[in-house]
């Protein structure tokens, strides 16, 4: 047993803990099931142990979704064990926030004291984008959690050149790799090359340490690709989201170098390369912008600061200075993470900048503490001055951006950070009482303003693939209702485009011809029937990205004598189906993949299965992506020309079981 878990926590950590579980999980059932994508695919899982081994996102099997399942697997056994409700998928999330928060807590505590994990932890939890992530069901939060055990156990082998942490960082990173690909791999390169240089140890034994944390990484990663590269395609789903059937493919190209560069087939498109497009323009400011500031820049200037302060304090340590190789960590990982993030000209939405949370919160924890225990210099405290200060009129400016929402906010934290930053021009010694009140009241000036947007995170529910934290920004591009910046919706009722009852479900509307009937409410969630029939989740994009509201009497046709069919249904769209298959609780095929783009199935083998009698009804979309694959259309014609069409609540049904025209 390692010594952190030895060690009996402290009361601070408990509060932590406790404080941030009850923030994840408070009102956790508002966003229903969240992104109805991966929540059907999890819900296949729970019934199809082979549709969890592929991350199917059907029981039936035809497809998986566009990722490796790792995020989907713990999801898929909690409704396993609890059923199908809002909880059952959004509960794992939840605690793996609460997790990320207690490793990254106990990682900068090791080195530099209770404080500053304290205050570590505490920034990440109330991060807005962390808030959001963490309470949501999208693989970014195990992917987020996985590299901040990554970065603990390379800082770990770093102490002793053990290889022991060292082969689980190459575990972290296997499994990052089957929870997003090529992502988990980003700060690779700085945590190795660290490891090479500072590592106490001869350099023959950091190499050999290195290639078998490689290897552990390739296997931990590779094994599942190798099966289904290996598996016969004709008895595994299709790899969705590639074009040929390939994980390989998919790897590299969609979720890979396309992400780089902007070519993405497949993908509902990107920009072109160096320039942005409908995913933003790109360049170093881009973090900083009107789509991502409330999401993850509020520290993101204190983080580059106290990173440089903290390299220049720890300048003269040996090689093997274990404070300088943390800020080395974290500001490697940070400033990686933020060139990619900042460059990339493909599909990127504001909720990726989860990933930089924890390197922004360990910078800042580790990093203030240090030059607060070294105040007595007039340098030292005038950098804490300016990073206080600094970050009050970084967030008067973001808060700037919502002018109706809390207007009085961005005054008092810029009047609090101008008091409290002259103030630390003069506290040079001591732990009294004093010094302590200034050091709580800086923490206090530069935590108000992502505290507030956390607080509005987490007081609205979220549906949809594009979701974003906080209130409404002026010029906003995805993710957001109309309206005026900073405009809350009035009680009860949603913001204009999401359509349904039960507050405000951020991530865009529903998709023109799927009836808007039902959805779920705030505080709903409840298990069985009821929580199927309120499966509903306003999309982003005009619907393509969000699943739709599904009338009670079209999920009970699809119930009706399901169990002689594979599939209840096929539609066009892994969200149009995702809807379908919440609300009925049965296998509903997504012809086209997540964009309506995947040949997936064929026309050939649609028709394969009509004849065969596995699909009992095919469901018609208007306003849905299959108009973005060829494929898509000759099925959907097909069925047009050759069945009778019904209507159901609004739903146009097509029953394939029946005669022919």
């Amino acid at each position: 047993m390692t010594p952190f878990l030895r060690r009996r926590p402290s009361a601070g950590l408990l509060v932590l803990l406790a404080g941030t579980a009850v923030l994840y999980l408070w009102d956790l059932s508002a966003s229903g099931y969240a992104n109805q994508f991966y929540s059907a695919a999890a819900q296949a899982g729970g019934q199809s142990w082979k549709a969890l081994f592929f991350g199917s996102s059907d029981a039936g099997n035809s497809i998986t979704v566009d990722k490796p399942p790792a995020a989907l697997w713990p999801m898929g056994l909690s409704i396993r064990l609890f059923g199908l409700h809002s909880w059952s998928v959004l509960v794992p999330e939840a605690l793996m926030g609460v997790a990320a928060v207690g490793v990254l807590h106990g990682t900068v505590r090791r080195h530099f004291g209770e404080a500053a994990g304290l205050l570590a932890g505490g920034v990440l939890a109330l991060t807005p984008v962390a808030a959001l992530m963490f309470r949501f069901n999208n693989p970014d939060a195990l992917l987020c959690l996985l590299m901040v055990c990554a970065v603990a156990c390379v800082l770990r082998a770093l102490e002793q050149a053990a290889t022991r942490p060292l082969l689980l960082a190459g575990l972290c990173f296997g499994l990052g790799f089957l929870t997003k690909t090529l992502q988990a791999w980003l700060i690779l390169p700085p945590l190795a090359l660290l490891y090479a240089v500072c590592a106490p140890a001869a350099p023959w034994r950091r190499v050999r340490q290195l290639l078998a944390a490689g290897l552990v990484m390739v296997v931990s990663g590779g094994w599942w690709v190798a099966v289904v590269e290996l598996w016969p395609a004709a008895s595994r789903p299709y790899i969705g989201g590639s074009q040929h059937n390939s994980f390989l493919e998919l790897t590299f190209g969609y979720n890979g170098l396309g992400r780089i560069n902007g070519d993405e087939t497949g993908s509902v498109g990107g920009g072109p390369g160096g320039g942005g497009g409908r995913w933003g323009e790109t360049g170093i400011g881009r973090l900083f912008g009107t789509d991502m500031g409330g999401q993850i820049a509020w520290l993101l200037p204190a983080a580059f600061v106290l990173l440089l302060a903290g390299l220049w304090i720890t300048r003269r340590g040996a090689r093997t200075d274990v404070r300088r190789a943390a800020f080395l960590a974290w500001g490697g990982a940070l400033l990686m993470t933020f060139a990619i993030f900042s460059f990339m000209s493909g599909i990127f939405h504001q909720y990726y900048n989860v990933a930089l949370a924890p390197y922004v919160a360990a910078l800042v924890g580790q990093g203030a503490v240090l030059l607060w225990e070294r105040r007595r210099a007039p340098a030292v405290r005038a950098v804490l001055a300016v990073v206080v200060t600094g970050t009050a009129a970084w967030a008067y400016v973001l808060l700037g951006r919502t002018p109706a929402w809390l207007p009085w906010l961005k005054w008092a934290v810029l009047a609090g950070g101008v008091a409290v930053g002259a103030l630390l021009l003069v506290v040079r010694r001591g732990s009294g009482a004093g010094a302590r009140a200034v050091a709580g009241s800086a923490v206090a000036v530069c935590l108000a303003a992502p505290v507030a947007y956390t607080l509005d995170t987490v007081g609205t529910a979220h549906g949809g693939s594009i979701v974003t934290a906080g209130p409404a920004v002026r010029g906003e591009r995805f993710g957001r209702a109309g309206g005026p910046p900073g405009e809350r919706p009035p009680a009860g009722r949603a913001p204009r485009g999401a359509g349904g009852p039960g507050g405000a479900r951020r991530g865009g509307g529903v998709p023109r011809g799927i009836p808007s009937t039902g959805g779920p409410a705030r505080g709903a969630g409840g298990a069985g029937q009821a929580d199927r029939e309120r499966s509903g989740a306003a999309g982003g994009m005009g619907g393509l990205l969000g699943g739709q509201r599904v009338p009670a009497a079209a999920a009970a046709a699809l119930r009706r004598d399901a169990g002689s069919y594979t599939w209840a249904a096929a539609t066009v769209g892994s969200q149009n189906a995702a809807g379908y298959q919440l609300a009925s609780g049965e296998p509903v095929m997504p012809v086209g993949g997540f964009n309506g783009s995947d040949p997936s199935p064929t026309l050939q083998q649609f028709q394969a299965y009509v004849r065969a009698g596995r699909i009992h009804y095919f469901i018609a979309a208007e306003g849905a992506p299959g108009g973005r694959g060829r494929g898509t259309q000759d099925v959907a014609s097909w069925v047009a020309e050759h069945f009778t069409e019904t209507t159901v609540a609004g739903v146009t049904l097509y029953d394939l079981s029946g005669p022919r025209k």
